[in-house]
C-alpha cells in the first residue's frame, strides 16, 4: 500500500501502525484536584540531560485544556497484565480511576501502582504540531519494574514480546 499527501489518511494511519509502540497512561491533576488520564502510545525520551520525556495528545481530546494548564503530570508505561488498564483509560467514562490502584508522589500527579515504569514530570514545553500538541515533560522522579514485560501495539491490537 502507498499513501502521498492528500490521498486517504487512513493509509497513513495503517503506514504508521507498522510501528510498535508501548502503551501509557498520562496522568494529571485538574484545576480542581481531581485525577485526570488518558491512555497513549505517543510517547518517547527526549533526553538524558537534562532527563526530558514526551507525549502527543490530540487537540480534539475532552483533556486538552488540563494538560495544556498543567505544571506537572506523569507518564505510566504499562506492563502486559495492565490490557485492561488501557481500555479503561482509552474510554469516555466517568471515573477512570474508580478501580485502578494509583498513589502519589511529590507533585500530586497519579501514579498507576505496579505499572512497568512511571515518570513524574514538571511541564516543561508545549508545542503544536498539526492536529496534535507535543508536552514535553522534565522528569523529577522515575520507577521502574526491571521483571515485568511491556504492553504493546502493533498494526491496530495488543501485543506481547516473543523471545527466541
Amino acid at each position: 500500500m502507498y499513501y502521498q499527501a492528500g490521498s486517504d489518511p487512513r493509509t497513513l494511519r495503517d503506514a504508521l501502525g507498522c510501528f510498535a509502540t508501548g502503551v501509557t497512561v498520562v496522568t494529571t491533576l485538574d484545576e480542581a484536584g481531581q485525577p485526570v488520564g488518558l491512555t497513549a502510545n505517543s510517547f518517547s525520551s527526549v533526553s538524558l540531560d537534562p532527563p526530558l520525556i514526551l507525549f502527543c495528545l490530540a487537540r480534539s481530546s475532552t483533556n486538552v485544556d488540563r494538560f495544556r494548564q498543567a505544571e506537572h503530570f506523569a507518564i505510566n508505561v504499562l506492563h502486559i497484565g495492565q490490557q485492561p488498564t488501557s481500555g479503561v483509560f482509552a474510554r469516555s467514562q466517568a471515573d477512570r480511576f474508580q478501580d485502578v490502584a494509583w498513589e502519589t508522589w511529590d507533585t500530586g500527579a497519579p501514579i498507576l501502582s505496579g505499572a512497568l515504569a512511571s515518570f513524574e514530570c514538571g511541564t516543561e514545553q508545549i508545542v503544536e504540531a498539526g492536529d496534535h500538541l507535543v508536552i514535553i515533560g522534565r522528569v523529577r522522579r522515575a520507577r521502574f519494574e526491571p521483571r515485568r514485560d511491556p504492553l504493546l501495539y502493533f498494526r491496530g491490537k495488543y501485543r506481547r514480546l516473543h523471545f527466541s
